[in-house]
């Protein structure tokens, strides 16, 4: 086999409850994770030595060395399974951005899971969806869900992965900012900002001293009956106001998808993409019209959800006839069932 590429999914959180920093300065985490049919393409082929290219949406700002989260997939893949498996010294990397970078939606964990779905076929190592998930997990906090796709809940630092129940079909419009934010940087100012309150409360004023996070279970309960109605107000993220305090324009972006009728409007992640709810796919257009001639974001986009994990869609073996065409009927999911 010569080359193989996956297509791995955008996410959003619906709920993002953030726990007080541990002793290792982690965060427990109980988080819902949506896939979005925004994607990212990766490509793997045998080469002589490792490398990464990346092209499309914020390339520039991806590291192309061991710091890149792919490259790491494919080192950790190679660790679990032995360099036995690799026919060749080396492999090429090629990520076809469409997912911003450091925006939240979680884009270089989604290139890891496709890294890995893509070497496991290119390889022939045979691992299933649970072993490949074991090996995302050694890899960052998200991969492990960009594998697995649809809604599902995150524990611990949202590498425990379990899929949720949910029914129905939501239309997004996700509005990406001119400016990036580090997750590290909000987490900072997540712990800053409740530090601050609880020392108010300490001098009279109202209690902020979080305890471990809860799972929403109305949330889950509007997941169930696929209303987005009854979702869009249960969405919460604990890290948006540490992300409206480091870029305040995000204040700007939520207030206007709100004035323009979003069911829910929320930041994703640690941000700054916001996205909004709409009651179904011309309502979300109409927003996304109206969020773009708000001028308070650098673009916007409708997307669906949820979308599938991370999935093979070609594979051109050597001396064969070449790719198989992408698409419903080309695509699979990572690993053996």
């Amino acid at each position: 086999m010569t080359a193989v590429t996956a297509r791995v999914p955008a996410k959003v959180n619906l709920q993002l409850s953030v726990g007080p920093p541990g002793a290792d300065g982690y965060h427990d985490l109980v988080t819902v994770f949506h896939a979005l049919a925004l994607f990212d393409e990766v490509t793997v082929a045998p080469a002589d030595t490792d490398s990464v290219v990346v092209s499309g949406e914020g390339a520039r700002s991806v590291p192309l060395g061991p710091d890149n989260l792919a490259a790491r997939a494919v080192a950790a893949l190679v660790d679990a399974v032995g360099p036995g498996v690799r026919d060749a010294p080396g492999v090429a990397i090629e990520i076809r951005k469409r997912i911003p970078v450091a925006a939240g939606r979680a884009g270089g964990s989604a290139d890891a899971a496709g890294a890995l779905v893509a070497c496991n076929e290119l390889w022939g190592a045979g691992l299933s969806h649970q072993e490949l998930g074991e090996v995302a997990a050694k890899v960052g906090s998200d991969v492990g869900f960009a594998l697995l796709g649809g809604t599902a809940v995150g524990l611990g630092r949202g590498d425990r992965v379990t899929p949720a129940l949910a029914a129905g079909a939501y239309h997004w419009v996700l509005a990406f900012a001119a400016e990036q934010l580090s997750t590290p940087a909000v987490y900072a100012a997540c712990d800053r900002l409740r530090a601050g309150r609880a020392g108010q409360s300490d001098a009279g004023g109202e209690a902020d001293h979080p305890g471990p996070p809860q799972l929403n279970t109305a949330l889950m309960a509007a997941l169930r009956s696929g209303e987005p109605a009854e979702l869009g107000p249960l969405l919460s993220n604990d890290l948006q106001p540490a992300a409206v305090s480091l870029l305040p324009r995000l204040r700007q972006a939520l207030a206007a998808g709100r004035e323009h009728g979003a069911l829910g409007a929320i930041v994703s992640g640690s941000g700054p993409t916001c996205a909004f709810l709409g009651r179904d796919g011309t309502h979300a257009r109409d927003l996304a019209v109206s969020l773009a001639g708000a001028g308070v974001c650098r673009t916007v986009a409708t997307v669906t959800g949820p979308a599938p994990g991370a999935t093979v869609i070609s594979a051109a073996a050597a001396g064969g006839p070449g790719t198989r065409p992408a698409g419903p009927e080309a695509g699979r999911p990572a690993g053996r069932p």
